[in-house]
């Protein structure tokens, strides 16, 4: 289950809510009846609806990125690469859909995980998936030859999209793993795993001194 409370239908007084379900289920309570024409559990959705505000702000971020120019290939190369470098099963595998439906070839899509050591990307692509990488990991630090890279085949204002977009992805992978939401609503992996009892007996004790 998420971490947080899911909006059933009967409690939707929101217009933003009550029109979002109906898009995305029916007739159905989201709750009671999970899932989506894409496959997921669709709790993203229920969720969002605690605060109406929040679900509307992040609907029309999503219609943004359609709407922007900006080749939509470079688009979801970098939506993909967010969800993979963030540790998010359900944007990466959303996105590895989107590149799908756009003709991306299997194994091109497969390269994404470990694409500074394919040879599969343009100079273009390789530049957007390391733009992602600095947006992702290194705190949005990106080096000047990326920046270079980019310049030389994007517009500014694409490099501006391309930018908040892959930005709003990368939050959207946190978000999702931090309240446990869609394909990221797992318990965390990383645990001590047991081992026998005696085997570190003595290894820390200070030796004695005669």
């Amino acid at each position: 289950m998420p971490r947080l409370r899911q909006v059933p239908r009967s409690e939707a007084t929101s217009d933003v809510v009550i029109t979002t379900y109906d898009l995305l289920f029916g007739d159905r309570d989201p709750v009671a009846e999970p899932g989506t024409a894409t496959g997921t559990p669709g709790d993203w959705w229920t969720v969002f609806a605690l605060v109406p505000d929040v679900l509307r702000h992040a609907s029309q971020g999503f219609v943004l990125y359609r709407n922007i120019a900006v080749d939509p290939v470079l688009r979801e190369l970098g939506q993909t690469r967010a969800g993979w470098i963030g540790g998010s099963q359900f944007v990466f595998s959303q996105h590895c859909k989107s590149c799908r439906a756009l003709g991306l070839p299997e194994e091109k899509i497969a390269a994404i995980a470990a694409w500074a050591t394919s040879d599969l990307f343009s100079p273009v692509e390789r530049a957007v998936l390391a733009l992602t990488d600095g947006l992702a990991v290194d705190r949005g630090r990106v080096h000047d030859d990326i920046f270079a890279t980019l310049k030389s085949h994007l517009s500014d204002e694409e490099i501006l999209s391309l930018t908040y977009v892959i930005g709003m992805y990368v939050m959207h992978a946190s978000i999702s793993n931090a309240l446990r939401l869609e394909f990221d609503n797992q318990p965390d992996r990383i645990v001590e795993v047991d081992g026998p009892g005696d085997a570190w007996s003595g290894l820390f004790t200070p030796p004695s001194r005669s």
